[in-house]
């Protein structure tokens, strides 16, 4: 029986081992030619998009794993695919958490709350940009979910850099005026 050849080549592009050294047939890149985070990579620089038959074939087989692997979730007695599947409504839930996670509002049980300010106001933000792009394609319902959503975590982060700006207030016994 003749082997099939596969549509497309899987190339590894990680630039360290597993033990993290740097791998040899990776090819150096200069510190000046190296995009910073904060700065726009021109578009000639984008690699070339996936063709058209190799995002085909990943969403089969995308599909296909996912399949298998709600098939054994069903299984192991741990509910359908469809209380899995991801909605519009549970993008914001999750984006939602992740902020009031990082406001230091929501913790584990018995952990103390480590605020990250700076991650919050990106994850509120990324709730903002998402309200833009998607105007005028959400439900009604979705559409008041994430304007809801935006309303508590800009007011809570409201409060919470407020507290974290505001000086100590004096100790008792202390002049008010100096």
């Amino acid at each position: 029986m003749a082997e099939k050849k596969a549509d497309f080549v899987v190339s590894d592009r990680r630039k360290f081992t597993e033990e993290g050294d740097l791998r040899s047939d990776v090819r150096q890149e200069s510190v000046e030619t190296s995009p910073s985070p904060n700065t726009a990579v021109a578009e000639d620089a984008m690699p070339e998009a996936p063709s058209h038959a190799e995002q085909e074939q990943q969403g089969r087989e995308y599909a296909a794993t996912g399949k298998k692997l709600d098939d054994m979730l069903s299984q192991g007695g741990h509910g359908k695919a469809e209380d899995f599947e991801m909605t519009f409504d549970r993008l914001v839930q999750s984006l939602y958490v992740t902020a009031m996670v990082q406001l230091g509002i929501m913790h584990r049980e018995g952990e103390t709350p480590r605020p990250d300010i700076i991650g919050a106001r990106q994850t509120i933000d990324t709730l903002a940009v998402l309200k833009d792009k998607t105007k005028g394609n959400l439900t009604k319902q979705e559409e008041n979910l994430l304007q809801n959503v935006l309303f508590e975590l800009r007011m809570a982060f409201l409060e919470m850099t407020n507290a974290l700006t505001r000086p100590p207030a004096p100790a008792e016994g202390e002049s008010q005026v100096r």
